[in-house]
């Protein structure tokens, strides 16, 4: 059990994969929602920027954090959205941008990477015990809904105010969806995920010219070679083999003890086969497993205003409150 059936049914426009994840990246906007901003400052002298925005409804008791993909922020509409719609249903958001992805350069030569959990951990921690919320949630998307799923099953003491979480379009194996990424039908997000992580790692070597070679990003032309090149070695792993083998949430899903929901489309071309663990979810009373036909990376637009995943979620977690 708990496999879900899906009842996601989009218009025929929107069950093309490139047309649902593009038109959700690019044209999608989100309007009347305020975020407000509070820096984190992070037990290793570095630091994290929340943006906050708050229920409609007066003081709340309940909190849902919100992680995001790769090289996105908590500005970007698949957030805001899902913010806009818990705001209107009681919840206070906190929606974290990853360390450098604020706008500001985080200050240590480290940044993020898919399996850095503790810091959602620090956020967590941080959170509870400044703020009464006796109800805790967790959604990620994408490389966020990774860290999420590692989070909850790699045996941290998780806080009894956490009672469920849901993870949306996530490369539970990060091997697996690189190779898919490399693919020619994938070369236009791939060369933009390059070109951007390229941007950001030019201005990571002005900034630690010891660290970094220019010549040596001007020569990466793939995910890979970047996680060889920074990311592996900038969070403590040998390589990019060694990153992935390590911080894929496909290795501790089995552990997560309290009710979780995966949300991946079967047409979401990020994905390898390997991320959709329909054996694991039927054996484990706690991993729900939700696999839609339509609704590409991060898409699953409706002729409404919130997207199916972002009312999945609401559903979900509420069923736990």
């Amino acid at each position: 059990m708990p496999l879900i059936k899906s009842h996601y049914r989009p218009s025929y426009f929107f069950r093309n994969y490139h047309i649902s994840t593009i038109y959700t990246s690019v044209f999608r906007k989100v309007n009347g929602i305020k975020q407000q901003r509070e820096r984190l400052e992070l037990e290793d002298g570095d630091f994290l920027d929340l943006d906050w925005s708050f229920s409609v409804k007066g003081k709340s008791d309940k909190v849902l954090i919100v992680l995001h993909g790769l090289e996105g922020n908590a500005q970007r509409p698949y957030i805001t959205g899902l913010a806009k719609l818990f705001n209107k249903n009681g919840w206070d958001v906190a929606a974290v941008n990853f360390r450098g992805c604020s706008g500001e350069m985080n200050r240590l030569f480290r940044s993020y990477n898919a399996g850095a959990s503790e810091d959602l951990k620090e956020v967590i921690k941080a959170i509870l015990s400044k703020n009464k919320y006796t109800h805790l949630a967790l959604n990620g998307f994408s490389l966020g809904g990774n860290v999420v799923l590692k989070y909850l099953g790699e045996g941290n003491e998780i806080p009894k105010e956490v009672v469920a979480a849901v993870a949306v379009s996530t490369p539970i194996d990060l091997a697996g969806s690189c190779e898919k990424l490399a693919e020619s039908k994938n070369s236009l997000y791939s060369k933009r995920f390059v070109k951007k992580l390229k941007e950001q790692l030019y201005l990571r070597e002005g900034k630690f010219p010891n660290e970094l070679e220019r010549a040596k990003i001007d020569s990466c032309k793939t995910l890979v070679s970047i996680d060889d090149l920074y990311t592996s070695k900038a969070h403590g792993f040998e390589d990019a083999s060694d990153y992935y083998a390590k911080s894929s949430a496909l290795n501790f899903i089995e552990n997560i003890k309290i009710p979780t929901l995966l949300i991946n489309a079967k047409n979401d071309e990020f994905l390898s086969q390997s991320c959709y663990p329909v054996e694991i979810a039927k054996k484990m009373p706690n991993f729900y497993l939700e696999l839609p036909d339509y609704g590409g990376h991060v898409g699953f637009l409706q002729k409404k205003e919130h997207t199916y995943s972002e009312e999945r979620a609401l559903e979900f977690i509420q069923s736990y409150i």
